[in-house]
């Protein structure tokens, strides 16, 4: 196969599949790695695929991308944020997670943590921490969300209005300087903010690829946010709006 005519191919496989592994493809066009790896190095120069953690995916910057992508994107970086959060939270606290890649990753790092009580929304970190070392795990109810499997509305919001806990564990999709922290959907902005307000600390685990992005939905102002664990330091722009508001930022 000609290498113009596979990468139309390769094109194709990653907008039906969503994600395409440089070894799927190699086996799906018979060719090595390195054949693939040069393939798709022109596309992703063109900006017609991204490479993530594991593979490559269609950019799409007006929409966030499926919860299957987001566990894989930036991975590495999303587990060093994990192992920092785990240093913070100690056995028998108590926390509410909400629903994220970051946070779902951040709840696998709190797996050797014993006796903690836990509050989510997310069937994935109520997976991980339920039903080990002593933990109580509590999940918000409602109808789950066909992508990442969690409950959100009214239902939900009622549900964790009635804890106090000492952390809330934020994972949100970007930091504006300006606007402060924002998501795509207002229902989880709605569940955010209440999480916050049933919280002693709140923290937010963002990878540095939310730095300076805009969203379509606005959480709140930079100082609703106690600690930021990321995992490169933000520009001198953002790092002046962190510092202003008083918001210990942590580097993993």
């Amino acid at each position: 196969m000609h290498p113009t005519t596979r990468q139309k191919e390769i094109l194709k496989a990653v907008r039906s599949k969503g994600l395409c592994t440089i070894l799927e493809l190699a086996e799906q066009f018979s060719v090595s790695d390195e054949t693939v790896r040069r393939d798709v190095k022109p596309m992703v120069s063109a900006g017609l695929v991204e490479k993530v953690h594991g593979g490559i995916i269609v950019p799409d910057e007006a929409h966030e991308p499926p919860f299957l992508l987001r566990m894989v994107e930036n991975q590495d970086a999303k587990r060093k944020i994990g192992a920092a959060l785990a240093k913070i939270i100690q056995s028998g606290d108590s926390l509410i997670l909400d629903t994220g890649s970051t946070t779902a990753i951040a709840a696998h790092a709190l797996q050797d943590h014993s006796n903690l009580f836990v509050v989510t929304n997310s069937v994935e970190t109520a997976r991980a921490l339920a039903t080990r070392n002593g933990n109580r795990v509590y999940i918000a109810g409602g109808e789950l969300r066909a992508d990442d499997a969690a409950a959100f509305g009214p239902s939900a919001n009622a549900f964790v209005e009635q804890f106090d806990v000492k952390y809330a564990i934020l994972s949100l999709g970007g930091i504006d300087p300006v606007k402060g922290f924002m998501v795509d959907h207002l229902a989880e902005a709605e569940f955010s903010r209440t999480v916050m307000a049933q919280a002693q600390i709140t923290i937010a685990v963002v990878d540095q690829s939310k730095f300076n992005r805009s969203r379509l939905i606005k959480v709140g102002p930079i100082k609703g946010v106690d600690i930021l664990i990321t995992d490169a330091e933000p520009d001198n722009e953002l790092s002046a709006c962190l510092a202003e508001a008083e918001v210990k930022v942590i580097i993993a």
